[in-house]
């Protein structure tokens, strides 16, 4: 399963895709931040209303994953590694 960011700036919640599973039960953690669960309880989806309040999202960091692919679908901002991530 691929990790997916769904922003919808009409309404500006950014929903974090977890697993192709449907999610049958939600818990609002937090205000305007809510967990989907699927039917044996795993996490599957999280969703968070006036996402811009939240977090930053002009900038996406990811520190020590696995990667073999990376993709944008949409609008493709530039992308410039950080002095720690630079190779010589």
């Amino acid at each position: 399963m691929t990790v997916k960011f769904h922003y919808h700036p009409q309404t500006d919640s950014l929903y974090i895709d977890l697993s192709e599973k449907t999610s049958v039960d939600s818990l609002e953690v937090a205000p305007g931040v809510v967990l989907d669960f699927d039917t044996e309880g795993h996490l599957v989806g999280i969703d968070i209303d006036h996402a811009s309040w939240i977090v930053n999202l002009s900038r996406l960091e990811a520190e020590a994953l696995p990667l073999t692919a990376f993709s944008f679908v949409g609008a493709r901002p530039s992308i410039t590694a950080s002095p720690r991530q630079a190779t010589p």
